[in-house]
């Protein structure tokens, strides 16, 4: 995939923290740090095609999780993410398409793996056998470790809702206002 260009991120994230009402008391007390760094960019997926179709599942509202091997996180030495957290989705070219945040984070044997989660990644039929079928070959090809697959790896399902684009945004009861 192609590096993602510093200005477009830049300018993705200028407009949608405003889109997505990051920080509405900006006016009031000026931009707090989480407003000027732009959240982590990455792309899902192992290829190119794969990260545009995993994309448009997102952009279709179909896609609202995702899962990763704990080992992948350990051998990077990263840290797991956090409800609340923000992330930017790149497409395969490398360019901004949606921001999302973070809701639910958990960690599970991959055979504990529940149906709900299957159906929430919206792969496949979206059914726990499709996703153990494509998942079990994912983590086996793609490891960023050395410890292969087993039934029971440990695996962070995470669960997300898309801030941007506007159309797939949750609606929440506004505070003040009509």
């Amino acid at each position: 995939m192609d590096s993602t260009d510093d200005g477009e991120l830049d300018a993705f994230w200028t407009d949608a923290k405003i889109r997505a009402g990051l920080n509405p008391a900006s006016a009031y007390g000026g931009p707090i740090v989480d407003d000027t760094l732009p959240p982590p960019a990455w792309s899902f997926g192992a290829d190119p095609a794969q990260a545009d179709r995993l994309l448009e599942l997102v952009l279709e509202g179909t896609k609202t999780a995702t899962s990763s091997a704990l080992w992948d996180y350990e051998a990077a030495d990263d840290p797991l993410p956090e409800p609340g957290d923000l992330s930017i989705v790149l497409d395969s070219g490398g360019h901004p398409r949606a921001l999302l945040r973070t809701t639910r984070v958990r960690v599970v044997p991959f055979d504990e793996v529940d149906a709900d989660h299957a159906r929430a990644e919206g792969e496949g039929d979206r059914s726990l056998d499709s996703w153990r079928a494509a998942h079990r070959v994912f983590f086996a090809e793609n490891a960023a470790h050395d410890r292969g697959f087993a039934p029971d790896m440990p695996v962070v399902l995470e669960s997300f809702e898309v801030l941007v684009p506007e159309h797939l945004r949750p609606t929440r009861p506004r505070m003040f206002g009509r």
